[in-house]
């Protein structure tokens, strides 16, 4: 493990559709999606997103450190990434993710917004099957590994689309979601399955709860002290009136809001890191005292919550006062 394979490449096309594939069940895409909705769609359909999104990778992670199935051999497969092959296998998180991402996103707009049936039903078909297609052609998972994460993630969807309203308004309106939405989270976070070896699925489901929890503290806040920024009002999905102003605006939330979001998790990773290495002395370079749960728990829930916190309130308010709005 550890050791990347040699590999000759004699399709490119697949090649790179499904690296790229691959790329949309991780950080770089959930970090650039999800807030993008945020800021340039509705706030509803964002917020839905990263409670769904939330929810079910806690469930997939989870799971795969519970029943402990191992991923493919290499050989025979070839492994593309090396990253998360210290994971178990099944589910497939990326499979769950996509799944989940895409069809809310889908049932949440379909009702609200003007656009073919069809198309939003076959974007959202598409999209979860190229990722889960990439787990299989990165030789990251089995065929059973791929099918329970969609499964598991459309039974979740189907369980949880008649609580979206409530949860939503309990949300934004109850007075115990700040506290409930930090401690929740990390209480999860620290009673994490144990392994006998290290692994990174628990940082991951603590970045993904981190984030979740900055963005739904987020969510109350604005909606306690603030105006919806953007609503369908200022902005309608669909192929009608997208003006070379719109787009230029679009944009230029877009990029705004990433740097403030990268510049966020650059500073809180410097400013966490070394506040937990004063409190338990060890050197900047020791990779196994960053595993430990007391500094890796505490490490990527503050980082990430306060990214998630930032993309919700932070750039907002930079929008408005840049005239952005």
């Amino acid at each position: 493990q550890g050791c990347a394979q040699k590999y000759i490449v004699k399709n490119y096309f697949y090649y790179y559709l499904f690296k790229f594939s691959a790329a949309l069940g991780e950080e770089i895409f959930y970090i650039t999606f999800l807030p993008f909705t945020y800021w340039n769609i509705d706030h509803s359909v964002s917020r839905r997103m990263i409670i769904i999104w939330s929810i079910v990778m806690y469930i997939g992670q989870v799971s795969k450190d519970i029943l402990k199935w191992p991923r493919p051999l290499s050989p025979p497969v070839v492994k593309l990434e090396m990253r998360t092959d210290a994971e178990y296998g099944m589910p497939s998180t990326h499979a769950m993710a996509a799944t989940a991402i895409s069809f809310s996103f889908f049932i949440a707009t379909m009702n609200q917004y003007k656009y073919p049936f069809e198309l939003g039903l076959g974007a959202a078909f598409v999209f979860s099957t190229l990722v889960c297609l990439s787990r299989l052609y990165t030789g990251m998972h089995t065929v059973l590994d791929v099918i329970g994460g969609a499964l598991i993630s459309a039974v979740l969807l189907v369980l949880l689309y008649p609580a979206w309203d409530m949860i939503d308004h309990l949300l934004l309106t109850s007075p115990f979601c700040p506290l409930l939405s930090v401690v929740v989270p990390l209480v999860l976070c620290y009673n994490y399955p144990k392994l006998d070896y290290y692994s990174p699925t628990r940082g991951d489901t603590t970045t993904i709860l981190g984030a979740g929890a900055g963005a739904t503290v987020g969510f109350w806040l604005n909606n306690q002290y603030a105006a919806p920024a953007y609503t369908s009002k200022n902005f309608q999905l669909g192929f009608p009136l997208i003006t070379s102003k719109i787009a230029v605006v679009v944009l230029a939330r877009f990029f705004v809001g990433i740097f403030v979001v990268l510049l966020t998790r650059q500073l809180m990773k410097s400013v966490v890191l070394g506040m937990l290495r004063y409190r338990y002395k060890f050197p900047i370079g020791d990779l196994e005292a960053r595993r430990r749960l007391e500094v890796e728990v505490p490490y990527k829930f503050i980082t990430y919550s306060s990214v998630g916190f930032s993309a919700t309130v932070i750039v907002p308010l930079l929008h408005e006062l840049l005239g952005l709005m």
